[in-house]
């Protein structure tokens, strides 16, 4: 894979993460592991903000490698993941050499070259082994067609693609990937049959607080833990898209751009934006919660 026993325990997995800001439970840090020792993909789900895509960005920088990024999205097809040839520059180039009486089959022969062949990120990643594997990340596979998803099924099983023009192309190191899912449609078992799988949930105060404190060390002690306490409570509400840990840590580094050091109502209804991103969820918390003192007191407790 990257590099071979890399980590040789699932401490040191931990400690690692940490050390490059990444707070991970115990859970995690052994899908890690496993999967590093494996060489078998990630495939992580969760809602959406809580750290699945920094997976990725973590363990590329760890493994001091290139990050390669397929964002899914619906329509995606092989082609706009795979390789695309520039036909542009290929007919510029047959006008090109015909003009210098060329034969036919000796300029097809130099215009299905690398050089016009546009490679995207699933090749790239496969062409990019030959130095040092990458990380691939497939970030938000539930966004992308059924279609799309049975054709990464052969890419994740070889690591290897044929161009008819050509031949196969195969990868001399396994890139370490990491399938990313907000489940917002059920993803074939047959993908998660080929992967490691782990569920990242909202973080308990503690795990949150460390995550703040860790990201964020300049913030005040007692504002980062009202700040989560805060999240810990607003996430019990039932709103359309619940914050994330992104969504705290950007409220967070908010408050301490306003030189704020403790929550009030006043700022709270001024940076409520950085939380909820939904106008009914606002709505439903101006109306249904802020409303009432005893319920604003005890968002703004301190711990």
């Amino acid at each position: 894979m990257i590099t071979e026993n890399y980590f040789e325990s699932i401490e040191q997995v931990s400690d690692e993460l940490a050390a490059a800001h990444y707070i991970a439970d115990r859970g995690l840090a052994t899908v890690i592991y496993l999967a590093h020792r494996l060489q078998k993909p990630v495939f992580l789900e969760g809602e959406p903000g809580v750290g699945k895509t920094e997976v990725g960005l973590v363990m590329a920088c760890l493994f001091d490698t290139q990050l390669i990024r397929l964002q899914c999205y619906e329509g995606l097809d092989a082609s706009t993941a795979l390789y695309e040839w520039n036909y542009p520059k290929q007919l510029l180039h047959i006008r090109l050499e015909e003009q210098g009486k060329r034969e036919k089959e000796e300029i097809e022969r130099l215009i299905y070259g690398p050089e016009f062949l546009v490679k995207r990120p699933l090749l790239e990643a496969i062409l990019s082994s030959n130095e040092k594997a990458p990380v691939l990340l497939i970030d938000e596979i539930d966004r992308s067609d059924e279609e799309f998803e049975a054709f990464l099924l052969e890419i994740l099983s070889d690591f290897q693609i044929t161009i008819p023009e050509m031949g196969t192309l195969s990868a001399k190191k396994k890139p370490m990937v990491v399938v990313t899912s907000n489940r917002t449609r059920d993803v074939h078992d047959a993908l998660k049959r080929r992967c490691l799988y782990h569920w990242i949930d909202y973080p308990s105060f503690e795990k949150e607080y460390r995550i703040v404190t860790t990201r964020l060390p300049q913030i005040e002690d007692n504002l980062a833990k009202q700040v989560t306490h805060f999240m810990q409570k607003i996430r019990t509400v039932d709103f359309l898209k619940k914050p994330g840990v992104s969504e705290t840590l950007d409220w967070a580094n908010a408050l301490i751009t306003m030189e704020r050091k403790y929550l009030d109502e006043d700022v709270v209804r001024e940076t409520l934006g950085c939380l909820l991103k939904y106008q009914d969820d606002i709505k439903r918390f101006n109306e249904g919660i802020w409303a009432h003192a005893e319920q604003r007191a005890q968002y703004l407790e301190a711990i």
